[in-house]
């Protein structure tokens, strides 16, 4: 009983997995669709987010039906508690991906990034898919370690966010305030994908040691 208790824990942890890749996908196809001016693939991104909330739905309902029918305690019950938190986070990471893909969508047939700003927000969606896609590998190894890590690439991410800001309240800005008002807004959406996935890294570690970590 307990081992087909286990099993199910286990399969949980599968699920978020496969959700936070397809977290990925939906914030690799956004910047894409941001940056290459592409409607078609803003609307994938747009209407693909129903799966990722069905799963969300599938996997609190796994994780509600084992806190009634099985009552687990110590660490059973810690990743019980952490999945219905990551798969909040989780879910939340890609309706940022599709806010992301409606400026995109909105400025067709133009691109939602001028020149001007090119940089900055590209090394943002870098930094935010890295860490999307290291969280999931978090999720799968439960890596400690690899979850510290984590937070560094964070620390790149708020450095990157005050950059865009210098850059949009510069005298040299020209771009007007309808795309100063997108970086903006983009700024922030990329900040808070990462945001998430550090959070979720951190709930993996409350899992292993029974501890959250704190802020240095």
């Amino acid at each position: 009983m307990r081992n087909a208790f286990h099993d199910q824990l286990d399969s949980i942890f599968d699920d978020l997995a496969a959700i936070c890749a397809d977290v990925e996908v939906a914030v690799t196809r956004a910047t894409h669709a941001l940056f290459d001016a592409d409607a078609d693939l803003a609307e994938q991104v747009i209407s693909g987010d129903a799966a990722i909330d069905l799963a969300r739905e599938r996997v609190e309902d796994n994780a509600l039906y084992l806190l009634s029918l099985q009552a687990p305690v110590a660490g059973d019950l810690r990743i019980v508690v952490a999945a219905l938190r990551m798969v909040s986070e989780l879910e939340r990471m890609g309706d940022l991906s599709v806010h992301v893909a409606k400026i995109a969508r909105l400025r067709v047939p133009h691109r939602a990034v001028p020149a001007g700003a090119e940089q900055t927000v590209g090394r943002m969606a870098e930094v935010a898919e890295a860490m999307v896609r290291r969280a999931g590998q978090i999720i799968r190894s439960r890596d400690v370690d690899a979850a510290a890590a984590l937070r560094a690439d964070d620390e790149e991410m708020d450095l990157l966010r005050r950059t865009s800001f210098t850059e949009l309240l510069g005298d040299d800005w020209a771009h007007g305030v309808e795309a100063a008002v997108d970086i903006a807004l983009l700024g922030r959406y990329y900040e808070r994908i990462a945001d998430h996935a550090v959070s979720v890294a951190n709930r993996v570690v409350f899992v292993v040691t029974g501890q959250y970590p704190t802020s240095d």
